[in-house]
Formats: C-alpha cells, sequence, structure tokens
C-alpha cells in the first residue's frame, strides 16, 4: 500500500506545523536552533550557534544575556509589569500574589543583599528553602549578578546538604527558620547549622522567617534576611554573562555513588527551556500555570521558575503536601485560581485514584485546559483516569520524558504545534530538534517493540555542560556506553508506528535467573490489576535465583485484602509479564514510603524485605508509612 514506508506522523497526522519544525530542525539544526534564540532578547548576538567537541557542546559562544533579565526585566515595558507573576499558596492557608513589577523590585533587592554579601560573578550560593517565593527571587537575583545557585531539596539531611555545599565550594547558605509540611514546622536551620559545621566554604547564611520558631543565630555568620533588606538597593542592573557562564548546579540522586553535580548553561538552556514548553503546553497570554513539583528538583526550576516567566505566564506555587488537610486541596487550588495547565506525577495521579473521583466533582475544574505527566513513566490506567476525571474528556495530557540532564522537555506530544493521536502511556514522539532512538546491546536501532536504550543521537541546546568537578565520571555515565551516543539510563520501546514508551530506569532492574525485569514494567503490570491502586517493586537476594520479586500494593479503596487477592494477582502478574515475574511475596499496605516530591523509595522497601536497616530517611514524607511495611513484613512472616 502506497506510504507504508513513511513515518507513522506523515502517514496519518493531517497537521504540518510539528512536520515542519522537525524538518527544518533536521536539514539544519544550527540554523533552527539559531532562529528559536532569536526569540529571546540578548545584551550580545552569539558568533557561533553550536561549539561541538564531544561530548561537550558549547551553545551559543560569544553571545550574551541575562536569565534574570528574561525572566522579569522584559515583562516591565508593557502591560505585564501589573500582571501576576506568582499566585503562592502557604500550606496554613496563607496566600501571596506577587506582580512582574513587585516581582522586578524584590529580585533586585536580594541581589543587593547578596553582592553586599560579597558574592560574585562565578560564586556558588546553596539555596535550601521551603516552597516558598523567596525560593525563585533568590535563584533569579543569583543569575541577576552571575553566581550560581545550588538548590537544595528541603527534606535533604544535615549530612546532604553538607555535601552538596562542599562539592560547589558554596559560599553562601539561604536557608529559612522552617517550612511547613503536613501541619508541621520542620526545623530548616537546625539542620543547616548542622550541616554548615560540616561544610568548609559556607562563610555566611541568610535566614528568612517562615514559621516564626525561635532559632540559634551565630553573630557574624547568620543575618536574618529582613534585616539586611533594610539597607538594600532597589536596582542592581543585571550582569551581561556568557551563553556558556553556568546558571545553577543541580544534583542528580543517582542509585549508585555521590550524586552527580549537574551544571547548566544560561544560554543553551534558557533558549531551549523557552521553546519546548511553549511547542509542549501552548502556553498562551492568560495560561495559569501550575507544576505541582518541588523547586529543588530540575522540574520545579524549568517548570516553576525559567520557562514560564520567560512566557510571562502567570504560575501558581504551592508549599504543602498535597492531600494536607483533606484529600482535595489541589483540586481547591486549581479551582481557586483558575489554573489552565496542571502539570503533575504519576504518582500523585494515582493516588487520587485511590481515594476517588468524589474528591474531584466536589470543585469546579473547567478552567483546566491541558493537563501533563512528568517524573516517571505513566501507566495507561492512570492516563485514562487522569483524561476522564480530572479533564473531563477535554484536555489533552501532554506526557513529558526528560532528566536532569537534558534541562527540559525531550519527547512529549506538541500542543503549541499540531497534536498527535494521543496513545495512553506514551509520551509519542521526540520535540522538534531532538534526535532520539532505541537501540540494542550493541548499539543498533532496536526492532518495533523491542525493548532497548533510551538515546539522544545530536546534541541538543538544553544539554548539561558536564558534571561539576568531574569530567571523567561525565564521559563514563553518558557517552562511554553507545559511541557518538548520549546515554540517558532508561528503557524504552517503539511502536510499530513510532511511538515512544518509556519503561523506566535500566538501572532499576531485578535480575532473577540471569533474566533482568525492569521494576516499572512489573509496576505497570501489578497496576494493571482492577484491585490495585498503586504498586511498587523490588527484587530480594535469593541464593537459587539471584533475586526474586517483591510487590508492595495499596489497593483501591473498596477493596479488602485477602490471601486469594494475593494469589489472584501473583497470578495476574504470571500472566502479564511472565513466570520470571512471579512473585515471592505480596504486600497490601496503606502506604508506601516516599519522598516529598513524590518518588518511591525503593531501598527502604528493599531493606525491609530483607530484614537490614533501612538507613537515612532524611528526604521521607511520611515516617507512618515506613511502619505500615514493617507491620505487614512481620505480619506475613507469622503467616508462614
Amino acid at each position: 500500500m502506497p506510504g507504508l514506508s513513511l513515518p507513522f506522523e506523515e502517514r496519518y497526522w493531517p497537521f504540518f506545523k510539528y512536520r515542519e519544525a522537525c524538518k527544518r530542525s533536521r536539514q539544519d539544526p544550527e540554523a533552527f536552533w539559531g532562529e528559536e534564540a532569536g526569540k529571546l532578547e540578548w545584551f550580545k548576538k552569539w558568533d557561533r550557534v553550536l561549539e561541538w567537541e564531544p561530548p561537550y557542546a558549547r551553545w551559543f559562544k560569544g553571545g550574551e544575556l541575562n536569565a534574570s533579565y528574561l525572566c522579569v526585566d522584559q515583562h516591565l515595558t508593557g502591560w505585564r509589569r501589573s500582571k501576576v507573576a506568582i499566585y503562592w499558596e502557604g500550606e496554613p492557608g496563607d496566600t501571596r500574589l506577587l506582580s512582574y513589577s513587585l516581582l522586578y523590585r524584590e529580585v533586585n533587592r536580594v541581589a543587593s543583599v547578596l553582592k553586599k554579601l560579597g558574592v560574585e560573578k562565578g560564586d556558588r550560593v546553596a539555596l535550601y528553602l521551603p516552597m516558598v517565593p523567596e525560593l525563585p527571587i533568590f535563584m533569579l537575583a543569583c543569575a541577576r549578578i552571575g553566581a550560581i545557585h545550588t538548590v537544595i531539596f528541603s527534606g535533604f539531611s544535615a549530612q546532604s546538604l553538607a555535601d552538596r555545599m562542599n562539592d560547589t565550594g558554596a559560599k553562601v547558605l539561604v536557608t529559612a527558620d522552617g517550612g511547613f509540611r503536613r501541619g508541621k514546622a520542620i526545623p530548616l536551620k537546625e539542620i543547616a547549622d548542622k550541616a554548615v559545621d560540616l561544610a568548609r566554604t559556607v562563610e555566611k547564611v541568610v535566614v528568612m522567617k517562615r514559621t516564626q520558631q525561635p532559632v540559634s543565630m551565630k553573630p557574624g555568620r547568620d543575618f536574618w534576611l529582613d534585616d539586611l533588606l533594610k539597607t538594600a538597593e532597589t536596582l542592581v542592573v543585571p550582569e551581561h554573562v556568557e551563553a556558556t557562564h553556568p546558571l545553577f548546579i543541580l544534583y542528580t540522586s543517582g542509585t549508585t555513588g555521590k550524586p552527580k553535580g549537574i551544571m547548566h548553561s544560561t544560554g543553551g538552556y534558557m533558549v531551549f527551556n523557552h521553546s519546548v514548553y511553549q511547542w509542549a503546553f501552548d502556553i498562551k497570554e492568560d495560561s495559569v500555570y501550575w507544576c505541582t513539583a518541588d523547586v529543588g528538583w530540575v522540574t520545579g526550576h524549568s517548570s516553576i521558575v525559567y520557562a514560564p516567566l520567560a512566557y510571562g505566564a502567570a504560575l501558581v506555587m504551592y508549599e504543602g503536601a498535597p492531600d494536607y488537610p483533606e484529600v482535595d486541596r489541589w483540586w481547591e487550588i486549581v479551582e481557586k485560581y483558575g489554573v489552565t495547565i496542571f502539570y503533575t506525577s504519576p504518582t500523585a495521579i494515582r493516588m487520587f485514584m485511590k481515594f476517588g473521583e468524589q474528591w474531584l466533582k466536589k470543585h469546579d475544574l473547567t478552567t483546566l485546559k491541558v493537563l501533563g505527566s512528568v517524573g516517571e513513566p505513566i501507566n495507561p490506567e492512570a492516563w485514562l483516569w487522569y483524561y476522564h476525571n480530572v479533564g473531563n474528556q477535554r484536555c489533552p495530557i501532554i506526557d513529558t520524558w526528560w532528566q536532569t540532564e537534558t534541562g527540559s522537555l525531550m519527547i512529549a506530544p506538541a500542543a503549541g504545534l499540531d497534536m498527535p493521536p494521543l496513545k495512553p502511556g506514551s509520551a509519542t514522539f521526540p520535540l522538534p530538534g531532538i534526535d532520539a532512538d532505541v537501540v540494542d546491546e550493541q548499539g543498533q536501532p532496536a526492532r518495533p517493540e523491542e525493548r532497548g536504550y533510551l538515546v539522544i543521537k545530536k546534541p541538543w541546546p538544553g544539554m548539561l555542560m558536564g558534571i561539576y568537578g568531574d569530567p571523567q565520571r561525565y564521559q563514563t555515565a553518558y557517552w562511554d556506553r553507545f559511541k557518538g551516543m548520549f546515554f540517558t539510563g532508561d528503557y524504552a520501546v517503539k511502536d510499530r508506528e513510532g511511538y515512544f514508551w518509556i519503561l523506566g530506569r535500566s538501572d532499576e532492574v531485578i535480575k532473577v535467573a540471569g533474566h533482568r525485569l525492569g521494576t516499572a514494567e512489573i509496576e505497570d503490570a501489578v497496576i494493571s490489576h482492577h484491585a490495585v491502586a498503586e504498586s511498587a517493586v523490588v527484587g530480594k537476594p535469593d541464593p537459587i535465583k539471584g533475586e526474586v520479586v517483591i510487590i508492595f500494593a495499596i489497593l483501591k479503596a473498596d477493596r479488602v485484602p485477602t490471601t486469594a487477592l494475593k494469589g489472584e494477582l501473583a497470578e495476574h502478574i504470571r500472566t502479564a509479564i511472565g513466570p520470571l515475574a512471579t512473585p515471592e511475596q505480596v504486600y497490601f499496605v496503606s502506604k508506601l514510603p516516599k519522598t516529598r516530591s513524590g518518588k518511591i523509595m525503593r531501598r527502604v522497601l528493599k531493606a525491609i524485605a530483607m530484614g537490614v536497616a533501612v538507613g537515612d530517611l532524611s528526604t521521607l514524607e511520611d515516617a507512618a508509612s515506613v511502619d505500615e511495611v514493617k507491620k505487614a513484613y512481620e505480619e506475613l512472616k507469622k503467616e508462614v
């Protein structure tokens, strides 16, 4: 039949914007990205779009710009100066609204504070703050003076904070007296004090007041932000930084070894984010954009701060837990602020599935126009629930794949260009300018429906500059696996129509009798059972098989845990994946241990299943979840 050799989008996709953009990006990548870069304001135009000396890319070399200027200053010449930049909602119910003109004033004042503390271009500033407006304000203030910020998630322990400050050589730490989480005041300053005692380079500590709890202040080292702002200047001219100047360092958690300090440039990162967010989410002047991530992760950097503010969008920030004080807190916020673009994680979606649709029905969600998914592969059942119950079948779901290393979205439906036909559970196709593929163990293109490794074959503007202080690790981690290709570390499949299906980390595997099974693949099969709302899968060492599969499952609200149901679930997995995936044990729990960003702490589950110490729990969202899993484990041992 004529045309069957053409890519799916050229055979069945009746639209042209996406196809045209992809065609231009393939024919002349530098001209394509140069055109995209021209949509931003530069102090000095670049000499070259790309200087590529594998594995290092230098984008827009010779150009000068400033990320703070792009996110704030450029909006002050027209009506946007009075437009809301940030709708902020505190967990206790307090609120703040910052217009672009007020945001500009605060960023300048904080930049003045940093300069008076001796911070200069190239210095590293550590930010250990709750989800409050001061966090993006300090990020933009650092960018304004050319300092390099490193945001450290406020759930990290003192040792983790100290490790990151030592690695970057941070000169100043910015923290708070505390932050609110599930009605409790988290003692951030107390944790920060312990970290600074272990940090070699921190000279000054700036403390903002959030919880008003009493804290210890060391004279000469610690300063209240309120006091410093009293003498701050209201205008700090933005530094003209090189496009290749680092904007920030952000640490990945990694499954092995110490966290990697991922460096991102100013020019490439800003150009890439400005383009891909418009392509994916179709951001408009009246958009109210809410990404529910924590700014401590790359999703928060790009999706809460740099991309929406560069576009002049109104964004929502929320301090607390998604189900506190009631399960409908998020939906209350969507209704309150008229959110139009909602971007969250599959973990959160599955949690709300468990609670049921009645919580959604209490609120008017008709302002929603686009729904997004980020952070991990979304299973088809969660996708469909999200589409039917949150979007009421009106909103396309923009399922996105990207990483800390990529800087922004890489594979996603392009709502701002032309939407492809969506498939529940698929991130669809690479965005324009992204040459992604799935390869086998030898680095050859995988056959359709064959699981392989997701790779990127050409440089892109948002790619990392390297790993801070460790160039060899950068080479080894990302470029040695497949010659000439960026190794993402993720498993993926391309179906016969070219759609990409992300299967999760290739290092999150269970090796049963010599066969490697992805935990994400097994978890998807568990969730596809009609009784299960959420699951986590880990491997447990076994003297015969090497490892066996252990399942932790949360049942839907109307289901009761029984021995028969465990058997039924085990048979379901055996049928869905094969005998190798048959679980050795199934635990029914009401909670799973997660970080505040919503990631399941599988190492904790594995430790409990093995009967060993669970280790550091500083990033744990709810300590009761660990007790819940331990209880289920002990009860099962008694049954055996």
